[in-house]
């Protein structure tokens, strides 16, 4: 038994949140039920379920600089400033999450979108992986 997946590129620049709703959609499309694996194999991201276009994103931007500053306060300090930050921000937001799938549709409430958190500009292209493992 195999497990369909794929690799999605996004060109994210200078761009924290990045919508991957509609990728996503079409990789389910046709695959039944299941569950969806989202995984950002990255150090300096993280996915997320957020509602998009109403200044979450903004809210989002403003929460992470008051707890993660782009101060030079990390240890960790090759890069940009605010890299450190970069490094913390993926224990406050998950690499990978599961979504359940219906009758090939990702199983999201009315306003929620998947999306990929990144506040790393040193490296504006990122991957992330989407695996499907159909039920029964």
């Amino acid at each position: 038994m195999t497990m369909p997946s794929t690799e999605l590129r996004i060109r994210t620049g200078s761009t924290l949140v990045n919508d991957l709703t509609d990728e996503v959609g079409r990789f389910c499309r046709n695959r039944g039920d299941g569950l969806l694996n989202v995984f950002a194999p990255h150090a300096t991201a993280g996915v997320a379920v957020m509602e998009t276009g109403s200044g979450s994103e903004a809210d989002l931007a403003e929460a992470i600089e008051r707890l993660l500053p782009t101060q030079d306060v990390y240890r960790h300090r090759h890069g940009t400033l605010g890299h450190g930050r970069d490094h913390v921000l993926p224990v406050f937001v998950a690499p990978s999450m599961v979504v359940p799938v219906l009758g090939g549709l990702p199983a999201l409430g009315t306003w929620q979108r998947i999306v990929l958190i990144d506040s790393n500009g040193d490296n504006p292209v990122r991957t992330v992986r989407l695996s499907f493992l159909a039920s029964g």
